[in-house]
């Protein structure tokens, strides 16, 4: 399930065959497609072809080149087509001063205006910007905090440091097909350092055709290639990028309110998770969950802990997947006696079991729970996340106190005896020695190490 977050459809390059091109985007499995607005006449053709298919969204606004012909009328005839109910977004607007088909002066004062209008009408904002990054932040950075939505800078086509300051500012940062050409190292690095919950993907058709289909009319089903070098990016599947995009164009544009519905089970690449609890010992400063229980694309947000009955109907045949992982937004071992029943099945069944812990399970159980494990589980993941106890009391901030950190490492000592894969990770984050954590998991205890980036979860 696809969307495309910006493709001009109501554009004469569709006049002979637009039927087909619609056809061709749903046999394709696309959800939605937006339809952003370039002037008044293109935003008002937009409207009246999103009332014909319940898959096209509009957004109204005057791009840039197109500024210097808005007036005050311009500005009254759009707020009335806002009403429409197709209509979930304003834009494009911004600033191109690469052609300057509008002066410059008059693209910032139109640029401006309709920044404060989107915010009157409490729609978010696509952003159009080329050659004018910097001066598109200032701007955008002089309304943090005024505006009541963000909002996407479309067709990003600059680097990692200029998209991390836009989604600081809220925004999300919307990638195009520009990302298969052989110039376009730039985007993607940012890709490979960037979380998908903040990306969109989109065709911006008919301009800028995706690889392998270059020199042909853009067209909305071929968004899935910019999904499938996404996907290759970040090792993720393209289904994948498509379910974590979608969730974050349906939340931006507020069009699918199901997207907030929990899920237990969820997968990611071919790796079925259990959500089984969002309770944990630790309440540590870096949780991904203080700011969001979404993980690439699946709300972990639970009103109960889930029952083993339900857990194992959902997980089916565990042999389809990779592996089953204990994990979720919560520590499992605080349900051990279920992860037991349950990965008694999956074992049962010829799956594979990975847990995915804080080390704290002897301290939360009040004993030596390895032993209960054994046979059950073929991979265990710890998260140490400090190279000595200060800093472990200081990030994590355990309800075991100056007990915790030792608790883990004896527990990652113990799991190397009966466990067969034993896999230790610190997050990489301002005020911890990786190296130092490197020498102690490789060294001390002898287990594989791994390096998670913060603020990437799943």
């Amino acid at each position: 399930m696809y969307v495309d977050s910006h493709a001009h459809l109501q554009m004469r390059h569709y006049k002979d065959d637009l039927d087909d091109v619609i056809a061709r985007a749903k046999a394709e499995g696309l959800q939605a497609i937006l339809l952003p607005g370039s002037n008044e006449a293109d935003s008002v053709a937009g409207v009246l072809l999103s009332e014909q298919h319940d898959f096209l969204y509009a957004a109204v606004g005057i791009h840039p080149h197109d500024v210097k012909e808005a007036d005050d009328g311009t500005y009254l005839r759009l707020k009335e087509l806002v009403k429409n109910h197709t209509v979930h977004a304003y834009g494009e607007i911004g600033l191109d001063f690469f052609k300057n088909y509008s002066p410059k002066d008059i693209q910032i004062e139109h640029f401006k205006r309709q920044i404060d209008l989107a915010d009157e009408l409490n729609l978010p904002l696509i952003v159009h910007i080329r050659d004018a990054y910097d001066e598109c932040y200032d701007i955008l950075k002089g309304m943090k905090g005024k505006l009541k939505r963000s909002g996407v800078i479309h067709c990003f086509s600059s680097g990692l440091e200029d998209a991390k300051k836009f989604i600081d500012l809220g925004f999300y940062i919307s990638f195009s097909g520009t990302i298969t050409y052989k110039n376009s190292q730039a985007q993607i690095d940012a890709i490979k350092e960037l979380s998908t919950e903040h990306m969109l993907i989109e065709t911006d058709a008919p301009y800028l055709t995706p690889v392998p289909h270059r020199g042909k009319r853009n067209e909305p089903h071929y968004v899935k290639e910019v999904a499938k070098c996404i996907a290759g990016v970040k090792g993720l599947t393209v289904e994948d990028v498509a379910r974590i995009t979608t969730r974050n164009f349906n939340e931006l544009f507020n069009i699918d309110d199901t997207i907030n519905d929990t899920e237990i089970v969820y997968k990611i690449r071919n790796s079925l998770y259990i959500n089984m609890t969002n309770r944990c010992s630790n309440n540590c400063t870096f949780c991904a969950r203080e700011s969001s229980y979404v993980v690439k694309g699946h709300n972990l947000k639970l009103d109960t802990d889930p029952q083993v009955d339900e857990i194992i109907r959902l997980i089916g045949d565990p042999q389809q997947y990779d592996e089953v992982v204990f994990c979720g937004y919560g520590e499992p071992l605080i349900r051990l006696s279920e992860v037991i029943e349950i990965a008694k099945y999956v074992k049962g069944k010829g799956g594979k079991v990975r847990i995915n812990t804080n080390g704290q399970g002897n301290l939360i159980n009040k004993r030596d729970i390895l032993g209960s494990l054994k046979g059950l589980v073929d991979v265990i993941s710890v998260s140490l996340n400090a190279e000595n106890k200060e800093k472990y009391n200081e990030f994590c901030h355990s309800i075991f106190g100056e007990n915790a950190y030792n608790g883990v490492k004896s527990f990652i000592a113990a799991a190397k005896g009966v466990i067969p894969r034993v896999l230790v990770s610190v997050v990489d984050m301002p005020g911890i020695d990786v190296p130092a954590c490197r020498r102690i998991v490789e060294s001390e205890l002898g287990v594989e190490f791994k390096v998670r980036k913060l603020n990437i979860v799943g």
